[in-house]
């Protein structure tokens, strides 16, 4: 099944802000950190945000942030049934396009350490670049032929 990504506006921010708190709040717990709605409201404004399509259907969302080198891949999200069918593997492979189109040598995330996702990440050409108590930060070089720091 082909995806895209279509611009989300504030009419899907409250879909958005409660997948990501369900999707979110068992690392939450695990990590002893506090899940603050008004901090996911506030980045909303600064990020772009984007719906995981499927025709009429939508299927998640991600949000993204760039700077000169990468673009980061803030949240990515999907509905529960919508996982383990390569729906995050097109969106992850759709975002390095992208990284690559802006002339970004990067593309960026902060995965939680017990997160299962990291494997898909992995999967898709993402090595780990550090970690700290709770995230490990990865990275995927996207083609361009920019200095990757």
């Amino acid at each position: 099944m082909p995806i895209d990504l279509i611009p989300a506006t504030d009419h899907h921010r409250t879909f958005a802000r409660d997948l990501t708190r369900r999707a979110m709040l068992p690392y939450y717990r695990e990590f002893d950190l506090l899940w603050i709605e008004e901090a996911f409201d506030q980045a909303w404004g600064w990020r772009e945000q984007w719906l995981v399509v499927d025709g009429e259907s939508v299927l998640g969302f991600c949000s993204l942030s760039q700077d000169r080198q990468a673009l980061f891949i803030r949240e990515l999200h999907l509905l529960p049934e919508h996982r383990g069918h390569g729906v995050g593997g097109q969106v992850l492979e759709v975002l390095a396009t992208w990284a690559a189109q802006r002339r970004l040598p990067l593309l960026r995330l902060m995965v939680f350490k017990s997160n299962p996702a990291r494997r898909l990440y992995l999967r898709h050409g993402f090595m780990e670049m550090g970690d700290d108590a709770c995230f490990v930060r990865m990275q995927r070089q996207t083609g361009w032929p920019g200095v990757a720091a």
